[in-house]
């Protein structure tokens, strides 16, 4: 199993709709991607965060399915219509399992 870790940093003054279509579109993937055997989404309630607002797990059965949704279809339209626009920075760390 693999463990992809996203840090997201919501840009100030995003709309709470923006947002909102950006947690919905990360969920949606979870249907459309295969190899994912698990993905929570969610705003970040802790003080320690250093400025990142969400956050994303994503469990792949393998490296193989990382690989293959990196590129997918469904992952590049959720990070080009709905996280860039509105995102800062972001941290990835990916490891297995």
């Amino acid at each position: 199993m693999v463990e992809h870790v996203v840090l997201f940093k919501v840009k100030s003054g995003v709309a709470s709709e923006a947002v909102a279509e950006m947690i919905a579109a990360l969920r949606g993937l979870r249907d459309q991607v295969p190899g994912i055997a698990d993905l929570t989404v969610g705003a970040n309630f802790s003080d320690r965060n250093q400025g990142y607002t969400h956050g994303l797990v994503v469990r792949f059965r393998d490296k193989a399915a990382l690989e293959a949704y990196l590129p997918h279809a469904a992952h590049q339209a959720a990070v080009q219509n709905c996280i860039r626009p509105i995102v800062d920075d972001v941290l990835v760390v990916d490891y297995e399992i």
